[in-house]
């Protein structure tokens, strides 16, 4: 059996932050262009009737050699405990997957304007899909302290 998984970009994040930078992306925009040959405007079709996308994308700036795979403190704060990589959401990840959601601001032909998508210019997006409520959690919620603290003044 391969384990291989072969995945192309819909498409790329275009404009927006240049730099990674953890915090303040709420009022960032940029636009997610999706790929012209593979794609036709049929494909967003009905995507403008949706407030919010959940984007999947490839965290592409990270180098193979600082990827995490097991436990560390997130954003290297010594406040904060180590927990596995699969307790936080930072960008190091095994296979560098990135997942947000973000408001959709317009639909234009094969270009999407967003507003708070945590991805750099020239982010490969993998796949896009509208925001549900009905796919939000189911009852309450929780997290540890460290978690809310980190996510304070990330959007």
């Amino acid at each position: 059996m391969d384990n291989t998984i072969e995945l192309h970009p819909i498409g790329w994040v275009v404009g927006g932050r240049t730099e990674v930078v953890d915090d303040d992306w709420g009022q960032v925009e940029a636009v997610i262009r999706l790929d012209r040959e593979r794609y036709s405007d049929e494909a967003l079709r009905g995507l403008d009737a949706f407030t919010h996308l959940e984007v999947v994308f490839h965290f592409h700036r990270v180098p193979e050699d600082r990827i995490e795979t097991t436990a560390r403190r997130p954003r290297g704060n010594p406040d904060w405990p180590e927990v596995g990589i699969f307790a936080q959401r930072g960008k190091n990840r095994p296979n560098r997957l990135g997942v947000s959601r973000c408001r959709l601001l317009a639909v234009d032909g094969h270009e999407l304007r967003v507003r708070g998508l945590d991805a750099v210019a020239g982010t490969p997006v993998l796949d896009l899909k509208p925001w549900l409520a009905e796919f939000g959690p189911l009852g309450e919620t929780g997290q540890p302290a460290w978690a809310t603290e980190l996510m304070r003044d990330y959007y």
